[in-house]
């Protein structure tokens, strides 16, 4: 795998970011106005601060705590092996993405990269599920965590509690990431330090010092195929649709492309990186959890409904109690602040073309160079949207919603780097995956809908006991809303003009760059 970095500039009056070679920063410059756009946010993430945005918005501790009690209902212990299965094929997702992202090294790729490959309908349509898939991940973050914040004073929570401290979190997150880059990476960066320790020190613990039961456990189901009617195949397709869950986020290292110096060659090495170590610590933990759990019996009758907190304890001692919870909360500010971190810049991205309703508020960026106006937008979305949060099974129907817009989104994008590579509209030039890209690409397509289905089919035993049709209809409901406000919205105001003004601003920046770039040495290519 070959990969070509964009050309460095060497126009007088640089200036460097700190740390970085003299020219690099122009470089990234240049490459982001061939693109058609002015440098507006600051860039001076490194690689490492690049996977910490990754690593953080994936969150081996917040994608365990999403799955592990869902996978044990529908498949008893024997779910851990849909993990290894989701990984392997979500990596050639990343391989799409990775070549994207070389070429491409732009924040809000879901929107930019489907406009260039495939033409601004189908990209508007795309970026608006993708934000709305975003607004309502935020807002499940922000819920998940609540709890915890209850568990560590040993207060009793109550919807309206839980609400409002998830409101909290929202508030506190977005003035970190209003602040500037600097200061969120600094934050991001103790998180996912305290995280990663944590989750790899329990983890080996677990395997090697608390294990309670044999390694054969892990392919018993303990009878949870009956809630797919007796099928263990239907029981394994539900846990590859819960497994879906815990390998989303990766594109946070996207988002935060037109931060990060170097981009075209350090965004793709950052999606592999956050991709694997979370993808490692949590098949890790979801195995450790299975053969350190005291009674797996418990979680599938529904007396544990948090077995990882009990295998923990009920290893360490009760000690531990207090200190995991830290850290579970560490975990869950670190994926709020990097998930938030990079859905504000996916409205900036779409705002700047002027195609989202306004526009003009949400490019906005304040002087510490942050996209003010969105990340004001992009909290009070997702904090009106906790209002679901006063009723359970409303929230749930939020979580499924979220967990499916994002799958399409995947899919979207992987769909239309096929199309234009199949045309030949799009040759891939920073990372070359010779012969296999095609392959990889039609891989990537089949298993993506293939999930966005299984995540999206409506089951029962996905939704609390007794859930109202709306919630196990939650994803086919909230994608078919969705795309039909989005479609009306693309008919009535048909915000694909501004593109062509868009079209026409990106040609005069390009062109204005042509001074620039005729500084490169005649041995460098354009990516």
């Amino acid at each position: 795998m070959t990969q070509h970095p964009p050309p460095r500039s060497t126009a007088p009056g640089a200036a460097g970011a700190a740390g970085t070679v003299p020219g690099t920063l122009d470089a990234d410059a240049a490459h982001l106005e061939s693109l058609g756009y002015k440098q507006e946010l600051k860039r001076s993430l490194s690689v490492f601060g690049n996977i910490a945005m990754g690593f953080a918005t994936v969150s081996p501790v917040v994608g365990l705590y999403a799955v592990v009690a869902l996978g044990m209902v529908v498949a008893g212990p024997a779910w851990v092996w849909a993990l290894p299965v989701v990984f392997a094929l979500q990596a050639l997702v990343v391989c799409v993405y990775a070549e994207l992202a070389a070429d491409f090294p732009i924040a809000g790729g879901a929107y930019q990269w489907t406009r260039r490959l495939i033409g601004p309908k189908y990209a508007w349509v795309v970026g608006w599920m993708t934000v709305c898939g975003l607004f309502f991940a935020h807002t499940t973050i922000a819920y998940l965590a609540s709890p915890w914040f209850f568990a560590l004073f040993g207060w009793t929570p109550t919807p309206g509690k839980v609400v409002a401290v998830a409101a909290v979190f929202l508030v506190v997150c977005a003035a970190i990431n209003a602040y500037g880059i600097d200061l969120l990476k600094r934050v991001v960066d103790l998180g996912i330090a305290a995280e990663a320790i944590a989750s790899v020190l329990v983890g080996i613990g677990l395997l090697l010092l608390f294990r309670e039961q044999g390694f054969s456990i892990l392919t018993d189901t303990f009878g949870a195929e009956v809630l797919s009617d007796g099928s263990k195949s239907m029981a394994f397709l539900a846990a590859l649709a819960v497994a879906g869950w815990a390998f989303i986020g990766f594109d946070a290292c996207v988002g935060m492309a037109e931060e990060t110096v170097g981009a075209a060659k350090q965004v793709p090495k950052a999606l592999w990186w956050a991709f694997l170590s979370v993808g490692v610590i949590v098949i890790l933990n979801a195995v450790a959890v299975d053969l350190s759990h005291p009674d797996p019996a418990k979680v599938m009758t529904g007396e544990d409904l948090d077995p990882v907190t009990t295998a923990v304890v009920a290893s360490f001692g009760d000690w531990s109690t207090k200190p995991f919870i830290v850290v579970v909360i560490i975990a869950f500010v670190a994926c709020l602040l990097a998930s938030q971190a990079g859905g504000a810049r996916a409205i900036f991205s779409m705002a700047r073309d002027n195609v989202l309703p306004g526009s003009a508020t949400l490019r906005k960026v304040n002087r510490r160079q942050a996209p003010i106006g969105a990340l004001v937008v992009d909290l009070v979305i997702s904090g009106a949207a906790l209002l679901f949060g006063l009723e359970a099974s409303a929230i749930g129907s939020v979580v499924t919603f979220g967990s499916a817009a994002i799958y399409l989104g995947f899919l979207a994008i992987a769909f239309a780097a096929l199309v234009a590579r199949v045309r030949g509209t799009w040759v891939p030039r920073g990372i070359r995956l010779g012969r296999f890209g095609l392959a990889i690409n039609v891989g990537a397509v089949l298993w993506l809908a293939f999930e966005f289905v299984n995540i999206a089919w409506p089951r029962k035993i996905l939704s609390p006991p007794d859930a109202p049709a709306y919630q196990v209809w939650a994803a086919v409901i909230g994608v078919a809303l969705v795309l039909g406000v989005g479609l009306v919205y693309l008919v009535i105001a048909r915000p694909q003009r501004a593109l062509a003004e868009a079209a026409a601003r990106a040609e005069a920046i390009a062109a204005a760059a042509v001074p620039a770039q005729s500084a490169t040495t005649p041995t460098e290519s354009h990516a």
